[in-house]
């Protein structure tokens, strides 16, 4: 009698093989990793034109154009990747976006002669639409999205066989437990017959 084969557990082929989720750059990823890629080189050539053109006209918001830029570069490379570790980097990024864009966005309207060049994050934004406030909070919520999809796709399940309660062991035969091997039985009265040395006659 064959034993059952175990179903394939969730996460994995039916080969054994764990199976790997879908990349963050899918379906509406591909957009958000399109406006970071975007950005990420917005920012980045034009830090670069200013830094080595008039540098010394608005040092502080060019080096955090600059910085900008590089940021965004790290949120489009690991979003684009969407492995489990470029996720974490990835968190890490838009985390430290979206408090740039609040500390930059603040300092430049309680401050504005620290900044008689706009950048990426003056305003909060403002210059591009509040797109840059915005960006770092729909990237964090995909990243979420995605962190409990991959927790999902590799949570154990238990195999079909455990499930349905088999590998229980063969039934015994009808009255087989009852069976003893008993000794034979003596013959009646042979537990009486003894015969003692000792009370024969002596021969003549």
């Amino acid at each position: 009698m064959s034993e059952p084969v175990p179903s394939p557990q969730a996460g994995q082929t039916p080969g054994g093989s764990q199976a790997r989720p879908e990349s963050t750059r899918t379906g509406p990823g591909r957009l958000l990793v399109a406006v970071y890629a975007l950005f990420a080189l917005s920012a980045s050539a034009r830090a670069g034109v200013q830094i080595a053109t008039k540098f010394s006209h608005a040092p502080v918001a060019y080096l955090l154009s600059a910085l900008a830029g590089l940021v965004y570069i790290l949120a489009t490379a690991t979003l684009a990747s969407g492995s489990r570790t470029a996720r974490r980097i990835a968190v890490l990024s838009c985390s430290f976006e979206l408090g740039g864009v609040l500390a930059v966005g603040t300092w430049s309207i309680v401050d504005p002669a620290a900044f008689p060049d706009a950048t990426v994050w003056s305003g909060y934004g403002s210059g591009y639409g509040y797109v840059p406030l915005v960006l770092p909070v729909l990237g964090l919520l995909w990243l979420r999205y995605w962190a409990r999809r991959a927790r999902a796709s590799v949570a154990p399940m238990p195999p079909a066989a455990d499930a349905a309660g088999t590998s229980q062991a063969p039934a015994e035969a009808p009255g087989a437990s009852n069976t003893q091997v008993q000794a034979p039985a003596e013959a009646p009265g042979a537990s009486n017959a003894q015969v003692e040395v000792g009370s024969l006659p002596p021969h003549s």
